[in-house]
């Protein structure tokens, strides 16, 4: 076998755990590629584009497939004095690299800066800065400075973007000194782990999702039962260090955790109502009294958002959530006719302001309005209400008389074995009407999820009018059907309380 060729990725991949590697080398089709996050991955560049401008005028190193040809590229911008290069590409015994933002200070002496999409520094990341601070110190540099570049939340946009406070840069360079051994090390090691003809035994544990979720879980997990039998990894919110722990005691299906009684409250119930196959767990009176606290007229609302890294309007911060749409269904009297009422900006401006004053036009003062998860919306109508002054009075009002239907669910008031343990309304509308069509997200086109509304009004910025108005459509139906789901979600802890 010829000598194993690494980059930062191949190398923190072996950090996190070396058959990853080994599968990729020799079982790639085995890997599950849905654990890879496409909206992640085009923060990521989109992030690293912008902060390539970080220190001022740059040279960025043309990509090649043949990574070896950035390598004599990068060595003619260092001779030539380049100050700022990007992509700065170097190897050292099959080790390659290609540094984000190199600054060439002259005679061999460097300063390496390695962009995240981030807003903090993970462990993995002083792998990565060590990873490059060996290859350029084998290769003779004199490496003065190692630091990672993340995002600051802090940073709050007026005007064009400034980048030296959007970006926050920590100074890793005594860490990355201090791995040097460690990673020349573990270069060596990696090495004969995967010269293995053999695939390597290793146990799933906590390696398997951090920090990346792993697409060779299917394979790797060959213990778990063949059936349909759920999993200790499948009981909803239980810490993974008590899974894992669970699972290293040989304690798999949700039978053996129930027989050996060790799990108590919730997770207990999750278990005895799937392995007993008990009817709905229902407690009519508290119900009874969550139902009595909504009155007429009654109103169903629900929000998008959309939450870039690069804050795009003033007064936004990184990641911070754009309200850019709602539905809102409502019953004026009881026994009334369900309406509805919907606002979707358009891409290209900031959508508050239309947003918040829509809101305040389709939900009159005093009146009690419902959410699912209500801390999101309240939290959203805060913002705009100390955005937009002169609208404050009536969004706080909103604000304050908001109820959450999500309550007798997640205090599993309401509880069967379809919900999963969960009381997201993905679980908990399926779990209550398993056979209405009408309430099937998976049968929405386009949009199914928030997540996908959110990265579809990202992309509708550079939509053609044609395909723009085909997406509104997907999206004013998605969001629709969530505030539907809200109100069919009610009926049903009505019926339970009678």
């Amino acid at each position: 076998m010829s000598i194993q060729h690494f980059s930062k990725s191949r190398y923190c991949s072996c950090i996190q755990c070396p058959k990853i590697l080994w599968l990729k080398e020799h079982l790639p089709d085995e890997f599950d590629d849905s654990v890879v996050n496409q909206a992640v991955l085009s923060t990521g560049n989109d992030v690293g584009d912008l902060a390539m401008g970080l220190f001022g005028d740059y040279t960025e190193v043309p990509y090649s497939e043949k990574l070896g040809d950035m390598i004599p590229a990068t060595q003619e911008l260092i001779d030539k004095g380049v100050k700022n290069i990007c992509e700065a590409s170097f190897s050292y015994d099959g080790c390659f690299c290609s540094v984000d933002i190199l600054k060439n200070l002259g005679n061999k002496k460097v300063e390496l800066y390695e962009v995240k999409s981030s807003t903090s520094v993970h462990w993995i990341y002083e792998h990565d800065v060590s990873y490059q601070y060996y290859v350029l110190t084998k290769l003779g540099y004199d490496v003065q400075k190692v630091c990672l570049v993340h995002i600051d939340t802090s940073y709050v946009r007026h005007g064009e973007l400034e980048l030296d406070k959007l970006f926050k840069i920590v100074d890793l360079t005594e860490t990355a000194k201090s791995k040097l051994t460690e990673v020349e090390e573990n270069i060596k090691k990696f090495r004969e782990y995967l010269k293995s003809k053999t695939e390597p035994e290793c146990n799933v544990g906590g390696q398997c999702s951090d920090p990346y979720e792993c697409g060779y879980w299917t394979h790797c997990a060959v213990d778990m039962p063949e059936s349909e039998e759920p999993t200790v990894w499948e009981i909803a919110s239980l810490r993974k260090n008590k899974k894992q722990s669970l699972y290293d005691e040989g304690l798999i299906t949700f039978e053996q955790l129930y027989n050996a009684g060790a799990l108590k409250g919730k997770y207990l119930q999750q278990v005895e109502v799937e392995v007993q196959n008990l009817p709905p767990q229902i407690d009519k009176k508290q119900i009874k009294n969550f139902v009595g606290t909504l009155s007429y007229p009654l109103y169903f609302l629900d929000f998008e958002s959309f939450n870039p890294a690069i804050p795009m309007y003033d007064n936004s911060s990184p990641y911070h959530h754009v309200v850019f749409q709602y539905s809102l269904h409502y019953i004026e009297k009881e026994g009334g006719e369900l309406k509805h009422k919907e606002c979707l900006a358009y891409p290209g401006s900031d959508p508050r302001r239309q947003i918040a004053e829509q809101l305040c036009k389709d939900i009159p003062l005093n009146v009690c309005t419902t959410a699912y998860f209500m801390g999101f919306e309240k939290g959203r109508i805060k913002e705009l209400a100390a955005l937009y002054p002169d609208l404050k009075g009536h969004l706080m009002n909103i604000h304050d008389n908001i109820k959450d239907i999500m309550i007798p669910f997640q205090k599993r008031w309401y509880y069967t074995k379809e919900m999963q343990g969960s009381y997201s309304i993905k679980y908990v509308l399926p779990a209550l009407y398993p056979d209405d069509p009408s309430l099937n997200y998976h049968n929405l086109e386009g949009v199914h999820n928030g997540g996908e509304a959110s990265n579809t009004f990202m992309a509708m910025q550079k939509m053609d009018k044609e395909e723009l108005e085909k997406w509104r459509e997907h999206l004013l139906r998605y969001c629709e059907l969530d505030t539907f789901a809200m109100v069919k979600v009610l009926e049903k802890l009505r019926e339970a309380a009678k």
